[in-house]
């Protein structure tokens, strides 16, 4: 959520920067600033009658104190009672109307953030690694139906499409990775591994802003308004909703497998067949919470960490930064890590590690005590760590042998219980 404060103090910039995301909220902000105003219009006109209040019943006092009639007095006294009960009830009126708004503005894009319209407008920072030379070449697909990795049809029976059921080497290559993953960013990168709820209640979507926003793509159960977690972001990040944290207790970072559940899987075709875009698929996510003066520096060790991952399993990967048009609703600066697929002939988006400065801490009220004793806002930032299913894809199709089998990196070897499938 924006700070009202921007707003009212430079309520062009807040429309420009809005604007670079390729959507005019013109209208919106001026909703915003007149709420505002009202608000405060109504506030002032109430502490005015309570001044008044105070100093007639002074009044009333030495009146009787006299024995003079203060009849007049106290009936004017208590007409205050039904203006004030207005004047709160349209104080109230004004700032729930502005929250409300507030919640359906994304967030400002960073100073440094590229400008562009759409994701053709992402640069490319860096690159990692080269595309592997392979004999053979084999969509992910078709190589776990060739060596019973797992199956979709039963899936697809059980829940629908957009499902899978991981079987045999193929469940164990999943469970391997997951665990490869918690280890090396709790053991190397210094992240306290959780294990949170998967139903959380509505306002921690609020607090980590997938709702209102997203609510058509998420799993609702109506009888106990719990929602399935679209992603382990907000039930870890909320773990410090409404808290008030000291100094020396930041930077928190976290690092928690969960699966995810998302109902929007994309129309059918070759970008989004198999694994490649799921309603339900695991996912390792990091979670940072830290100082606005230390932000900006996390996002690249987050970003790093992330990429560590694709390095140590020996995959060709590249690193983009998002433009405007193209940010996430609460991010203010992404980067996104995509991951070669040979049998896609393409990249696979696998990470997006954002900086949400405080506009998630704003929606949760998690805040710091900075060293003058002064309560501000942290900064929130997540990234995966990675999204299983596309990992799962490049790592089989690049591991892709002559004969058929797949070789698997060596840091996997210990957890799968071999150097290959097949």
């Amino acid at each position: 959520m924006l700070d009202i404060r921007l707003i009212r103090e430079q309520p062009d910039d807040v429309k420009t920067r809005l604007a670079s995301r390729g959507e005019d909220l013109s209208a919106q902000i001026d909703l915003v600033l007149g709420c505002d105003r009202h608000r405060r219009e109504s506030e002032t006109q109430l502490q005015q009658l309570l001044a008044d209040r105070k100093r007639l019943s002074k009044e009333i006092g030495a009146l009787r104190s006299r024995g003079e009639d203060s009849s007049a007095i106290e009936a004017e006294v208590k007409s205050f009672g039904d203006r004030m009960d207005a004047l709160n009830r349209a104080a109230t009126d004004y700032d729930e109307k502005q929250r409300d708004t507030l919640l359906h503005i994304p967030n400002l894009p960073a100073a440094d953030v590229p400008v562009g319209a759409d994701a053709s407008a992402n640069p490319v920072l860096r690159e990692w690694g080269a595309k592997p030379a392979q004999e053979r070449t084999e969509d992910h697909v078709a190589i776990g139906a060739r060596l019973g990795l797992f199956d979709f049809e039963r899936a697809t029976k059980i829940s629908g499409s957009g499902f899978v059921c991981y079987t045999g080497a193929g469940a164990r290559l999943e469970r391997a990775l997951i665990n490869f993953l918690l280890d090396l960013h709790t053991g190397e990168h210094g992240y306290t591994e959780v294990i949170p709820p998967l139903l959380v209640r509505p306002e921690m979507l609020i607090g980590t802003s997938q709702l209102p926003k997203f609510a058509d793509q998420l799993y609702h159960s109506g009888e106990d308004d719990v929602y399935l977690v679209p992603t382990a972001e907000v039930p870890v990040t909320n773990l410090e909703n409404g808290e008030l944290k000291a100094l020396a207790d930041l930077p928190i970072r976290y690092a928690a497998y969960t699966p995810c559940f998302r109902r929007e899987a994309g129309a059918a075709g070759l970008g989004t067949r198999g694994l490649i875009r799921l309603h339900q698929f695991d996912k390792v996510e990091l979670v940072k919470i830290t100082t606005p003066e230390n932000s900006a520096a996390e996002l690249e060790t987050l970003t790093a960490d992330a990429e560590r991952v694709l390095q140590l399993l020996g995959l060709h990967y590249r690193v983009i930064e998002l433009c405007t048009g193209d940010l996430g609703f609460g991010s203010q600066k992404t980067y996104d890590i995509e991951v070669w697929s040979p049998g896609q002939q393409d990249y696979l988006e696998v990470s997006s590690c954002s900086n949400f400065g405080d506009y998630q801490a704003r929606r949760m009220n998690l805040r710091y005590k900075d060293a003058e004793g002064k309560n501000r806002f942290c900064h929130t930032l997540n990234g995966s760590g990675t999204a299983l299913a596309r990992l799962y894809v490049a790592l089989i199709e690049s591991g892709l042998q002559a004969d058929g089998s797949i070789r698997l990196p060596e840091p996997l070897h210990r957890y799968f219980g071999s150097d290959r499938i097949g």
